[in-house]
């Protein structure tokens, strides 16, 4: 696939966010993957950098300095600009951009965001129409305001991690940013809803999305349980899936996944390994039952798939519409072929690093399907054309050069 600078769709129609400008000052995963998302529905995303340039540029492996994997991943669709806010004219540069602009994302402090004049106070003096998220650990309003949060903590923070203590016997972190990339999401949402609420109204807004508050809820859904009631009809934790049994069932020659869910795909089960004295016992005849003896339905059909290998399972539930899956590795998602036939994976000819791959739209929009504009751009690769753009002449970029303020790119 070859970038496409066309921002017309297939059937003619502009990207959702298309006319949509983002000034983005974040770095790591929260806030870029955030603004990421809003790139790839079409909005122009200005990536502010500082003169070493986003933290993630030097994590992961790479053919060319400043062009990590880990930066690849997060910031695709997106021009960079380089601009020391630590330098007045950069700041100030900043806030012309902003004052033109349509949002405003950004990770920074609160208290560093208030010193350098970047609150939405400050900033909805310029543009009072301009939608403002600010990604946080913490909210404002609490007593953990302003602390420094990174997905460890978060995760420790919001129970996810003592969750893992039944599998593991003592608390684990999830082996993926979860934090951050579920409040990227949240992020990425929550503003394209203040731009819907300003197209009713003109009305610009403050957006906060904090880690912590994000994962709390997250975890709650189904663990909430018996305190969803006041008074409590019972304890936080979804037993069900909070259990050492529920895991991954070996077979004869590896390993599946398996959850017969309903009444029905229960009884179709043991019918299919003839074993209706199993169907028949009340422990595990209805849902509420199967509920009330988790520990006892896990074992028993971690018992049953140890019987048989896992082509041996594949024919026997493959038509029977029952939920399983063999397991995949990573390197297994490259060649999946549901992946492989649903053309999940893109692959980009990138100007200095050559081929690309990146993962595809987790969702499908008929009329107008996500595309990959630009990629991921190297430093201040854009500073010249975004500065020109939003009236800087020749002159004045020189000027700013030479106070310090940016930087051009070879």
């Amino acid at each position: 696939m070859v970038p496409n600078h066309d921002h017309d769709s297939k059937s003619g129609s502009q990207l959702p966010l298309s006319g949509i400008t983002v000034i983005e000052c974040a770095s790591i995963v929260a806030g870029p993957l955030a603004a990421q998302f809003l790139g790839d529905m079409g909005a122009e995303v200005i990536k502010i950098e500082p003169p070493a340039g986003d933290l993630t540029r030097a994590i992961g492996p790479r053919k060319s300095e400043g062009m990590g994997s880990f930066f690849l991943n997060n910031n695709r669709n997106k021009k960079s600009v380089v601009l020391d806010l630590k330098v007045k004219e950069g700041l100030e540069v900043l806030k012309r951009m902003v004052g033109q602009s349509d949002v405003f994302l950004h990770s920074i402090r609160t208290s560093a965001a208030d010193r350098l004049g970047l609150s939405y106070e400050d900033l909805r003096s310029i543009n009072e129409a301009i939608v403002y998220c600010h990604v946080k650990g913490f909210s404002d309003k609490g007593s953990y305001a302003g602390k420094p949060a990174y997905d460890d903590i978060i995760q420790s923070l919001s129970g996810l991690a003592m969750l893992q203590e039944v599998v593991g016997g003592e608390p684990r972190y999830m082996p993926a940013i979860f934090a951050d990339k579920t409040a990227a999401i949240h992020a990425a949402y929550a503003t394209v809803l203040a731009l819907f609420h300003r197209e009713r109204t003109g009305e610009g807004q403050k957006v906060d999305v904090s880690m912590f508050e994000t994962m709390v809820s997250f975890n709650m859904a189904e663990h909430l349980w018996g305190m969803t009631f006041e008074p409590p009809l019972g304890p936080m934790g979804y037993e069900p899936v909070s259990t050492a049994a529920r895991r991954p069932f070996r077979t004869v020659d590896g390993y599946v996944s398996f959850l017969p869910y309903s009444d029905e795909q229960w009884r179709r089960f043991f019918e299919l390994i003839n074993r209706l004295d199993i169907v028949e016992d009340p422990r595990f005849a209805t849902f509420s039952g199967r509920q009330q003896n988790v520990k006892m339905v896990w074992s028993e059909i971690a018992h049953q798939l140890t019987l048989r290998t896992n082509a041996e399972w594949v024919q026997l539930l493959e038509s029977e519409d029952i939920p399983f899956a063999v397991l995949n590795s990573l390197e297994d998602l490259l060649t999946d072929p549901h992946l492989v036939e649903t053309e999940f994976w893109q692959v980009a000819e990138h100007e200095t690093e050559g081929l690309l791959r990146f993962p595809g739209a987790p969702f499908d929009m008929s009329r107008t399907p996500q595309r990959l504009d630009l990629l991921p751009p190297g430093l201040g690769r854009h500073t010249q054309d975004v500065l020109q753009r939003f009236g800087y002449s020749e002159q004045e970029i020189a000027g700013l050069i030479e106070q310090g303020a940016t930087t051009l790119t070879p």
